[in-house]
Formats: C-alpha cells, sequence, structure tokens
C-alpha cells in the first residue's frame, strides 16, 4: 500500500492535532505557514511522532513504508492515547498490526487506553409465514413482518470486569406498530483465567443441546448468577429466575458438563429444574394438574469433518406426562460469516420437539407458531458484504397433538455495525 507522509496526517486524528492551533516555530521549511497541513505537521513534530530529515525538509510528498507508517502510529499510541479518534485509531492499529507487532506495540496496549465503553450494534429485518392445518378441515396462518434495532453497549470496569448489554427496539411492518426501546438485559461480567462469573439479567442458553444454527432447548434471558469453570472441560452453574413463555415466572437452576477440543469433536450433558404454577394449566403436562416442576436432562454430540459438520441431542422433561421428550439430527455444510464477503452455507436436519421440553428453541422457521411438532428443517445463509448476514429457511412436518400438516418460511437480513 503506497502512502504519502502528508496523507499519512491521519495520525493527526489520532492525538487531535487538528484541534488546536499552535504558535511554534515552522519546524520544516518546505511546510509553509499557509499549507493546509501546517498545524497538523507542526502538532506531530512537537509531539515527536514525525522528525523529517536532517537538512530540514518534511518531503510531505514522498511514497513512505508501511514500516514508517506503523512508526508514527506506535508514537501517536504512546504520546497521546486518550485524545483518539477510536474508530480511526482501530482502523490504523487492524492495517498495521503486523508492523507494530515487530515494533513491539501489541494491539491489545491500545485497545486498553481507548474508550472504557464501547458500542456495537444490528438492524435486521426477519419474515415468519407459518400454516397450519386444523382437524375441521380449516387452516390456520400466521405471519410477522419486522425490523429490529439493536444496541449492545460495553463498559469496561477494571481488567477483569465488564458491563453488558442489550437495548431492543422492534417496528411490526403489518401494523405499524413501533415498541418503545426495551433494555433486554444487563449484567456484569468478570473473567479469570478458567473462571467466569456472570450476575445479573442475562442470555440462557443450552449449550449441550446446540448446533450451528440454535440451541434445541433454550435461547432466551434470566435473572441470577451463572458461573462457568474450566477451558477445555467446561462446568456451568446457573441459578435466578426465569419468566420466558410462562404466564408465571420460574424459579431456575441448570447445570452443564462440556467438553470441546476447539477443533472437530464435542459433547455435553445438562439438568435443568424449573419450578412455576404455570405447569399446573400447561397442556398435557401432568394428569392431575397439581405439578408445578419440570426436571429436564439432556445430551448432545457434535463431530466436525472439514467443511460438514454433524451434531445430533436429545432431552427428556421426566415430569410432563406428554410433550415431554425432544431430539434433533442436523448436519451443516460451512456457513455464512459476516467478517468473509461471500462466505455461505446450508444445513437440513430433522427435528422432534415437545412443547414441554422445548421451552424456548433457537430454531427460526420452526419455533414461530407452535413448537409442538415434528419434521424437516433445511436453510442457506449468505454474507453477500462485509458484516452483513443473510438467511432464509424453510421447515414442513407434523403437529404432535393431532398429526396435522405444519409449515413455515423464515427470512433475514442483517446488518452490523
Amino acid at each position: 500500500m503506497k502512502k504519502s507522509v502528508v496523507s499519512a496526517l491521519t495520525t493527526a486524528l489520532v492525538v487531535g492535532a487538528t484541534a488546536t492551533t499552535f504558535a511554534a516555530a515552522n519546524p520544516f521549511s518546505d511546510v509553509p505557514a499557509g499549507h493546509w497541513a501546517y498545524q497538523s505537521v507542526t502538532k506531530l513534530a512537537r509531539e515527536g511522532v514525525i522528525e523529517g530529515y536532517g537538512d530540514g525538509t518534511f518531503l510531505g510528498n514522498r511514497n513512505i513504508t508501511r514500516y514508517e507508517m506503523a512508526q508514527m502510529i506506535a508514537k501517536a499510541m504512546a504520546k497521546n492515547p486518550q485524545g483518539a479518534s477510536k474508530a480511526e485509531l482501530d482502523r490504523l492499529a487492524a492495517e498495521f498490526r503486523e508492523e507494530l507487532d515487530n515494533l513491539g506495540v501489541r494491539v491489545e496496549k491500545l485497545e486498553k487506553n481507548s474508550d472504557k465503553v464501547k458500542w456495537t450494534g444490528e438492524i435486521r429485518y426477519r419474515y415468519y409465514n407459518d400454516h397450519r392445518d386444523n382437524t375441521d378441515g380449516s387452516e390456520t396462518k400466521r405471519m410477522r413482518s419486522q425490523m429490529q434495532f439493536r444496541i449492545f453497549p460495553t463498559a469496561e470496569v477494571n481488567e477483569n470486569w465488564n458491563i453488558k448489554a442489550r437495548f431492543t427496539s422492534t417496528l411490526n411492518f403489518r401494523d405499524d406498530s413501533t415498541g418503545d426501546a426495551e433494555l433486554t438485559y444487563i449484567y456484569a461480567e468478570g473473567k479469570y483465567k478458567n473462571f467466569n462469573v456472570n450476575l445479573g439479567k442475562m442470555p440462557l442458553v443450552s449449550k449441550a443441546d446446540s448446533a450451528p444454527n440454535g440451541s434445541m432447548l433454550l435461547d432466551a434471558f434470566f435473572s441470577g448468577l451463572q458461573l462457568t469453570f474450566g477451558d477445555k472441560y467446561k462446568a456451568q452453574l446457573e441459578g435466578g429466575r426465569w419468566r420466558g413463555s410462562f404466564s408465571d415466572p420460574a424459579d431456575y437452576l441448570g447445570l452443564e458438563l462440556l467438553y470441546n477440543d476447539k477443533k472437530k469433536f464435542h459433547i455435553g450433558a445438562g439438568y435443568r429444574y424449573f419450578k412455576t404454577e404455570s405447569f399446573m394449566t400447561r397442556n398435557g403436562y401432568s394428569k392431575d394438574g397439581e405439578d408445578d416442576k419440570a426436571n429436564i436432562v439432556s445430551v448432545g454430540a457434535g463431530y466436525n469433518f472439514g467443511n460438514v459438520k454433524l451434531d445430533a441431542a436429545y432431552a427428556k422433561n421426566t415430569k410432563a406426562d406428554k410433550y415431554g421428550k425432544g431430539y434433533n439430527v442436523e448436519l451443516t455444510y460451512q456457513g455464512a460469516n459476516r467478517n468473509k464477503p461471500g462466505s455461505w452455507g446450508a444445513f437440513v436436519a430433522y427435528r422432534y420437539l415437545g412443547s414441554n421440553v422445548g421451552f424456548a428453541p433457537t430454531w427460526d422457521s420452526y419455533g414461530f407458531g407452535t413448537t409442538n411438532k415434528k419434521g424437516v428443517d433445511f436453510g442457506v445463509n449468505w454474507s453477500p458484504l462485509k458484516n452483513t448476514f443473510t438467511k432464509l429457511s424453510y421447515f414442513h412436518g407434523k403437529t404432535l397433538d393431532d398429526n396435522q400438516t405444519t409449515k413455515a418460511l423464515f427470512a433475514r437480513v442483517s446488518y452490523f455495525f
């Protein structure tokens, strides 16, 4: 990449030079006081970011090497990191990461000196169309078309602790209604060597039964405490309260044991306990209507063959009289990566999930409408541009309660920033 010294003055954004006027002596004979870059050059020279040449010239139109540019960035980082323009600083550090590493300047040092609060976000459009045949010959159709705006702030407390949150606002196109921005979750995250602790309202995801296209049992949020121990071998213990799809909040406890070699193979087992009066009136939950508890055990495993990954999982709620069993077998080919434009993937799965065991599955085309069904789910995903993700999936199967045909179409487009 060729770059002139003058164009390299983007580093002035790093040290905030262009915001102040200086009455310093002209450091270079070939940069007159009337030059557009005079103030920036003067400031950078005064801060020691640029030095010019022994004959008193700056040679601003000369092409510089990547190594020379990295030296400027490194000096700017050392001189005044607090005054940095983070977006420009991140871009420069990423571009010249190798050269900075060779200079002994790790990008992590830059990141630690950047703003304490970082903001990321997503704008996503989602379309659902669900169709179900009824026993009386009629049809039930459901459709949803919505846009969501999500903001993810992360605030650094110290080197081990962060505060994470998500705000979500939804626009429904069918009736043009807009929901107020809601605080979806907020929790404190503590990271230590082989030990993590989360406290607050946080994601609740069943990992033992997870596959590339989502979790079979849970993909929701709960309020409480979560502890994770280990690296390749992990134990996760969590407890608190979860409302989910219940009319009354549920007391919750969960334990997962996981193994992941981070290359080809993973396996896991989980146990979850819920207690809520909502079970007493839930369809098919208990014959006498007196049971208010759920005991759910699950196991899952997956193997990566390279471009193809095979996953399988099984779960059972020992307290439910009906619809308390679920299993999933899923084959995935590659997958879209929003950081790699042009990447894509496809999947096909057979899903069987009773509504009294899979309380909040991730699966998009399966999960809209009733979840008490079985059938084939398949789809494709693609990243057409950087920081974009698209997905199209279709489910076709039968309901578990009356064996009627059910099918659903799902589409998603996401932009990340």
